[in-house]
């Protein structure tokens, strides 16, 4: 086991740790520092009540090899850094003979990967080491001090449960889960998005904490929150056995979006300043969950064409963005909200301090991206992981229709019938039934599967059109295994916010389409809470400083984080690449084209076995012996020459890591179902963690890339293809971060048609390239 802390303050002074310390129970009453390390194992097993009782169960820990606690505070030994160190390593909950060894408690503390501590030679030593062992991880991904309040340490009768506490810089968990407010609101718009002659009204539910002060909000919007429907998502599910088909040439040139349709403001007949409605508690997103105890209203809203609220779904387009925004202005105070829907009495957020943070994985923390891109006063942060930022980047590229991945079929129509979760409730299925037909048209003629072109549909759904607005600080995280966003999405984000001033970091980590919390091996969760006890309650725990600029998890070693200073700034260094053949061919037999496209897997497979000589004629490769260690900080480029002898066609390829290894697995291993406690008698989550592969594997996909060739310019631009001409092709593929270690090396397979993510048009294309022409720009440091 492996720790990696980025959120725990060392540069403390020792009057404030001291002052810390006394705040949270742990002040100091003896010179003497046996004594005083007496004391404070007497606050941490506060259930005990004597003497015996204490020792009794110190006697199950160890101050030596072979020396019990027990032994050592009836004993006349001194305390030393030693005894320290093994008490804390025992403490913390590591195994013995597992994770460090009672012989050499230092050195076992360094290779578990946590901070150094002081050397204990007086009662302040011991205070700053007492300090530190509070902020240390546990295996179980919290703190000690965490760890703590989880069983029930902050619901002693000394503790204020009605105010927010701070420890290193991070909130407590000292509010009272069974005090939390659950309430409803309905949130006004100033758009008509149904047609109804009304503006519509959003459904908001609030969780918060029953404190003395306005607290901040975290506010998730989750299309997903109200529920789905699974059975229109399923009838709206394209056919993508279809072939490519040549496009005229055209050029698309962007307008400023249609404005939004206004309504009327629905009547107001009164003001309350508590709201009337609650909402049945039941767990959210974990990290949500985790900050409510903390002193962080949670929020959540569904937005326009969601159960109880009014509207469309129009899958990101800005009638969405401004869907979201309009919980955020309420939170700020500058709209208003309703009781419910009919009664027309107003309620303030005035509960809320007016700090907003969004969070949220997918669509939920591209609804954060987009918020942000409008400046919205009072969002002060967004955590999006695994965001879009372009929807263009998620449903298409360079001019072909390119699916998520694991979602073959999907597109914008399919995704707003499956979130319009209206259509789930009899009585608005019938209200809305024209409406949202009419709207399906207007999605699936925008969208335009047929070309597979950047049009006004994409642009009005190119959030990174007005990233020079971004006013919120951002923690970007992503997955570097994600097929479901591409990295692109974030990459572009990434380099478009760099000038701003504003404060940014990014987190990449090694799965795929997931959230990040939960993990032992970094402190995740408290790296979001100390950054929003910054950005949203203002404590000044120099977040910006401490953290990162990138942090980064290693793909060769687990559980191995590195602090990076930034990702995409790295230069290029150009490569020749040698394909093995100067041609490939789109078109199976039919037996084989039907068995693929059942099982896209079973493709895969046979595609990069390169000792199976079944599919050499659907693939070119070249492998790259660099023979030395090296890191891939960037976007790859391959620069071919290709034509094609039909006046279509698509290029697809694939980066790939070969040598045999035993290497790290995209989907985390649940090591404790529920061994995770988010508060103490509150929810739980699953604690899980990257683990190596039980067997070597031959090779693991670092990045693709597709490109129709009439669109080998933009994707807004469509180009004629003449049969048999060579057209240079610069191919970029999705942005990685990656390490390649000495013995292994890279290979480029070259292809058509991508049984995963593309159309599958099984038409006769043979494809040719000039070799020696080739080149990989390889980003490397």
């Amino acid at each position: 086991m492996k720790i990696n802390q980025f959120a725990q303050r060392r540069d403390v002074s020792l009057q404030q740790m001291q002052q810390e310390l006394a705040a949270v129970g742990f002040s100091s009453t003896s010179n003497q520092p046996k004594q005083l390390l007496w004391h404070f194992l007497q606050r941490t097993h506060w259930q005990l009540q004597s003497k015996a009782a204490l020792l009794d169960h110190l006697s199950q820990f160890l101050a030596t090899p072979t020396t019990t606690m027990q032994q050592f505070f009836t004993g006349p030994s001194a305390l030393t850094t030693n005894i320290f160190t093994l008490l804390g390593l025992e403490l913390l909950g590591f195994q013995a003979g597992t994770d460090f060894q009672t012989e050499t408690p230092q050195a076992s503390w360094q290779k578990l990967g946590l901070a150094p501590l002081p050397a204990i030679t007086d009662a302040a030593t011991l205070q700053r080491a007492w300090y530190q062992l509070l902020t240390t991880h546990t295996p179980t991904a919290l703190t000690y001090l965490d760890l703590l309040a989880s069983q029930g340490y902050f619901n002693q009768p000394q503790f204020d449960h009605h105010h927010p506490l701070y420890f290193n810089g991070k909130a407590q968990a000292v509010f009272n889960v069974r005090d939390f407010h659950y309430e409803t609101v309905f949130v006004e718009t100033d758009f008509d998005s149904d047609g109804d002659g009304q503006n519509d009204l959003l459904k908001v539910e609030i969780t918060r904490p029953d404190a003395v002060n306005p607290v901040p909000a975290v506010y998730t919007a989750s299309p997903y929150d109200q529920g789905v429907n699974e059975t229109l998502g399923e009838q709206l599910t394209h056919d993508v056995n279809v072939d490519l088909q040549p496009k005229p040439t055209s050029h698309f040139q962007p307008q400023a979006p249609t404005p939004l349709k206004p309504g009327q403001n629905h009547p107001v007949h009164g003001h309350t300043n508590q709201a009337t409605l609650p909402h049945d508690p039941h767990p959210g997103y974990t990290l949500n969950d985790f900050l409510l105890p903390r002193g962080f209203a949670s929020v959540y809203a569904a937005g326009i064409g969601t159960i109880d609220s009014d509207g469309l779904q129009t899958c990101g387009d800005p009638y969405q963005t401004a869907s979201t925004i309009a919980v955020i202005e309420w939170l700020h105070g500058e709209r208003r909200a309703f009781t419910n829907r009919t009664d027309g009495i107003t309620v303030k957020a005035d509960w809320c301090n007016g700090s907003v943070g969004m969070t949220g994985r997918s669509y939920l923390g591209t609804l954060a991206i987009a918020a942000a891109t409008t400046g919205v006063p009072g969002l002060k942060t967004i955590i999006p992981e695994a965001a879009i930022s372009s929807w263009y980047d998620y449903y298409r590229e360079n001019g072909l229709v390119v699916a998520p991945g694991g979602f073959q079929g999907e597109d914008a129509d399919v995704l707003a019938g499956e979130t319009f979760s209206r259509s789930l409730r009899s009585g608005d299925e019938l209200r809305t039934k024209t409406a949202f037909k009419d709207q399906l048209i207007q999605l699936q003629t925008g969208q335009d599967r047929e070309t597979g072109n950047y049009n006004q549909f994409w642009d009005d759904r190119n959030y990174r059109n007005h990233d020079q607005r971004v006013r919120a600080d951002v923690l970007l995280v992503h997955g570097l295994n994600d097929w479901n966003v591409k990295l692109s999405n974030a990459g572009r984000f990434w380099q478009d916010i760099q000038k701003l001033p504003i404060s940014k970091k990014l987190i990449l980590h090694q799965g795929q389409h997931m959230y990040l919390n939960a993990f032992p091996s970094v402190d995740y969760s408290d790296i979001v809470n100390l950054w929003l006890s910054n950005k949203l309650a203002g404590v000044k725990n120099e977040a910006a400083q401490l953290l990162p600029e990138v942090l980064v998890q290693d793909n060769v070693a687990p559980e191995t984080w590195k602090a990076q200073p930034n990702w995409l700034t790295q230069a290029a260094t150009t490569h020749p690449v040698r394909f093995n053949h100067d041609h490939w061919t789109q078109a199976y037999d039919s037996t084989q084209f039907a068995v693929f496209c059942k099982h896209p897997d079973h493709w895969e497979t046979q595609l990069l076995d390169f000792s199976n000589p079944q599919l050499d004629s659907h693939r070119t490769v070249a492998q790259l012996d660099l023979n030395q260690d090296l890191t891939i900080n960037g976007t790859v480029r391959l620069d071919v020459n290709v034509s094609s002898d039909q006046p279509v066609g698509l290029v697809s390829a694939i980066l790939l890591d070969v040598g045999s290894a035993r290497r790290l697995q995209p989907a985390p291993t649940v090591s404790a179902p529920r061994g995770l406690p988010l508060g103490y008698q509150w929810y739980q989550d699953d604690i899980r963690e990257f683990q190596l592969e039980k067997f070597p594997s031959d090779h693991k996909i670092i990045s693709r890339v597709h490109l129709n060739l009439q669109n080998r310019t933009s994707p807004a631009t469509t180009e004629p293809l003449e049969l048999g001409q060579f057209y240079p092709l610069h191919l970029a593929f999705q942005p990685v971060y990656y390490h390649l270690p000495k013995n292994r090396q890279l290979a480029v397979v070259l292809y058509a048609t991508d049984f995963l993510m593309t159309t599958r048009g099984n038409q006769p294309i043979n494809y040719h390239l000039q070799p020696a022409l080739a080149h990989l720009q390889l980003p490397q440091q």
